[in-house]
Order: C-alpha cells, then structure tokens, then sequence
C-alpha cells in the first residue's frame, strides 16, 4: 500500500502516564508488561451505596508534589492527572523551556475529554444548594469544562501555539493525535497531546450508571472479561496519558528519542445503540492502515477496545476478520485495560502508551483476568509475549457510536 500523507512524520518522544498501575512511563509498562490487576472496590467517598462496585483508581498520587497550588485550586482531578502526565511527557522527551523560548508560538496543545471535572463540579454545586452563592468558588466556570487541561497546561507551560479539545466519546482519545499530527505538518514544533480522565466521583458515578455494557459486578477478579463467555461489560478507571509529538527529523536534531511514528489514523461513526455492528470500525481499521502505507500482515499487535459485552466483543473481532482478513485472526491481540479499567478517552491513549512500550521492547503484554476467550483472536492471556514488535494498531470505539484507529511504527 502506498501512504497518503505528505509533509513532515509525527513522531512521539516524550510519555506521561497517571494510571492505576503506575505513575511515569517505566511503572506503567512495568505492570502491564507484568499483567497485573490492580482492579479492586471503589473507595471514593459518596460512592459506596451506587451500583459500580469496581473500577480503576489512581493510587499514590500526590498532586501537591507535582503541581503548583495555584493551579490545583483551579482544577478538577481530571487536570490534575493532564498537568502531572505533561510535564512527564515533556521529561520523557528532554524538551524543556530553552528549545521554544524564541518562539512560543511553535508548540500548542491538545486534549480529548468525556467526563471533564465532575468532583469539582459536585462540590461548588452542594456549596450553591447548601450555604448560597456567595461560597461558590469562581473557578466553577472553568474547572469542569472539557477543555480545562488543555488551557491550563498551555497557561502553566507559555505554550501559544495551536489548542483544543476533543469533546467525545472514547475514541476522542485517539482523534486527538489526528490534530496533533495536522499540526506538526502545518509547521507547528510540537504539540503535547493526550487524554485524562476523573470519573469516580459520586456526580460522575450516577451519569454513568445507565450506561450500557456498564459492569456491576463485585468481583475485581469477574468484573471486567471481553472476548469471553463471562463478558458482563466493563469497569470504569480514572487516569490517562499525555505525549510529547513532534517532527521526526527535528527530533533526532536535537538529540530526543524517537519512541514511535505516528503512521496513521481513521475514524468514522456508527448510528448509536448498535454494539453488533462491526463496519464502522472495520472501515477505520482500513482507513487508518492506507493512510499508514501499512498492509494486514504487517500489523504486529492490536490493541484492542474491548467493550467487554458479548455483542460488541464479537462485532470487533468481525471488524478485525473484515479488516485484516484472514490475518485477523492470527494476528496477537491484547487489552491490558482489562487489569486496570476503561478510562473512557483516557483508554486510547493509555493503550497507546502500552504500545509504544511494546514496540521499545519487543514485547506484547497480556490481558489481565481473561481466559477461555470464546471468538476467533489471537488474544495474548496469562503472561507476555516475547515477539519483533514493529507496527502497533490501536483501536476504540465510544458508546455514542465514534470510531478510531491508531496505526504505531516503531521510531528509527
């Protein structure tokens, strides 16, 4: 196949991951590699008497260690994990103020968000109900909104150039880097882009409750099993990703690692309400692999989305046999998310994370929790897979009917 795009390869140098698994780059892949669970019963206050009894919570994070106080009093938790993974990202990649104080205007932001700040919301809303007006705090207007990381990263950073946000479903995360990629190839030096998620406060627990393929189950261990015939959907997680993109070649200019290419992406929407369809996603998983000049056999490991109920379990795996062909069922398959809950955006971008480590080192992890699968993939359980890992397809879809796929290359 021959690619599409032109101008300058997106590269990603810089990984910030707040997870459930692990906070910074090297304890994230640490445990995924490793296949842990870290699924457990939901601890946050308010919560204890509502139906999700499991989920994914960001253990030993301290905010106050990471960012400055006047930025926390303006946020929601769901910026607290943007500002903390950026400045990993940034680290990661060795970019620091000196390489853009000539021109500000060269490296921009952009975030994905589904849930925006619901814990900040809840409290400013009871302090309006309960005591007035007057002891709401004047960053209510702010702190919620989705595009609330992406502004105070790019406040807190001088960053000037081009921002946004991607207000979806799940699969904004992966949009996300389609925009940070138009960017670099519109002249821009680089861009940090990812996705964090904070959906465990009380508020943010009752919107979602009618959500379907929402697990209630009470078994960390049972709660979350795609691709198997116990599938009872999924657990939701808090956490996410940020990443440093920039242009190939500028990179290796200044001496930063190459960790991936951004190769391609594609994404479409399905008409809501219909988990069974698979065409949607089987169309981005095409779009995605032409834009990359990547054919089926090529792909080395997918990443699933795995949903986690029946119907749309087995309408991706017919997306991947439509897809990839005969290929899609031999190519391996995981979803280390299973171990550590789907973060709604964040759940791209955290796989993307994953599988820019799986290209580093040759490695395919494993998805926590599940065995027996009961459809036609090559789905890696039990422990990693040693393998030459050189191309990565990254794959999610929203409840909303939103679509993406993320085709990785391993850097140079």
């Amino acid at each position: 196949m021959k690619s599409r795009t032109a101008g300058p390869v997106a590269a990603i140098t810089g990984i910030g991951v707040v997870a459930p698994n692990g906070i910074g780059a090297e304890a994230f892949w640490k445990a995924t590699q490793a296949g842990d669970s870290v699924l457990d019963r939901v601890t946050r206050q308010g919560c204890e008497h509502l139906p999700v009894r499991v989920a994914g919570e960001v253990r030993g994070f301290d905010p106050g260690s990471l960012v400055e106080e006047r930025f926390l009093v303006q946020t929601d938790r769901f910026s607290h994990y943007a500002l903390a993974a950026a400045d990993l990202a940034l680290e990661h990649a060795r970019l620091g103020r000196a390489d853009y104080a000539d021109d500000p205007y060269a490296v921009g932001v952009v975030t994905a968000a589904g849930s925006g700040g619901g814990e900040f919301g809840q409290r400013e809303l009871q302090r309006l109900w309960g005591r007035g007006p007057r002891y709401v705090g004047p960053y209510q207007s702010i702190a919620w909104f989705y595009a609330a990381s992406t502004g105070q990263i790019s406040i807190r950073r001088g960053f000037k150039g081009p921002c946004g946000v991607v207000c979806s479903d799940e699969a904004g995360g992966l949009d996300a880097f389609a925009h940070a990629v138009r960017a670099i190839r519109q002249g821009s030096q680089a861009m940090l882009v990812g996705a964090t998620e904070a959906p465990l406060a009380p508020y943010s627990v009752v919107c979602q409750v009618g959500y379907e393929g929402l697990s209630t189950g009470d078994d960390p261990e049972r709660a979350y099993r795609p691709f198997t015939a116990k599938a009872c959907g999924f657990v939701p997680a808090e956490g996410g990703a940020m990443f440093t993109v920039e242009d190939a070649a500028e990179a290796v200019r200044r001496g930063a690692p190459v960790r991936a290419l951004l190769a391609g992406h594609c994404a479409t929407f399905t008409p809501p309400g219909r988990p069974e369809d698979s065409e949607g996603l089987a169309h981005a998983v095409r779009g995605a692999l032409r834009e990359a000049g990547c054919a089926p056999e090529e792909v080395d490991v997918v990443f699933a989305d795995a949903l986690g109920t029946p119907e749309a379990d087995a309408a991706e795996a017919a997306a991947l046999r439509e897809a990839l062909g005969a290929y899609g069922s031999k190519v391996p398959v995981t979803a280390p998310k299973t171990g550590t809950g789907r973060a709604y955006c964040a759940a791209g971008t955290l796989d993307t994370a994953a599988a820019v480590l799986a290209l580093e080192h040759g490695v395919v992890p494993p998805t926590p929790n599940v065995f027996d699968v009961c459809h036609d993939l090559d789905v890696v359980t039990g422990s990693a897979r040693v393998a030459p890992v050189r191309t990565a397809l990254v794959l999610s879809r929203g409840r909303m009917g939103s679509n993406a796929a993320l085709v990785l290359r391993k850097g140079p």
